[in-house]
């Protein structure tokens, strides 16, 4: 997985700060994808990200207040 990492962060600082560098006639541009590419997949990925972490906060928040619902009830009866 540390292999994986560090070849992505490599691959992404190359694409990303790197890149611009390079003349666009440049053979090294047909190792990378669009540059427009470089912000939309991470922001993809941390809208998803993040709202894959809100669900299960909603969805464990809700699981408790059901739970301390059923208690009272059972105590109630």
């Amino acid at each position: 997985m540390l292999l994986t990492a560090a070849f992505v962060f490599t691959y992404y600082t190359a694409w990303a700060i790197l890149l611009p560098f390079f003349d666009s006639s440049s053979a090294i541009h047909g190792y990378f994808p669009a540059r427009e590419w470089a912000i939309r997949l991470p922001l993809f990925v941390l809208v998803v990200g993040l709202s894959g972490i809100g669900f299960f906060v909603g969805s464990t928040i809700l699981k408790e207040k059901r739970k301390a619902a059923q208690k009272i009830r059972l105590r109630s009866a």
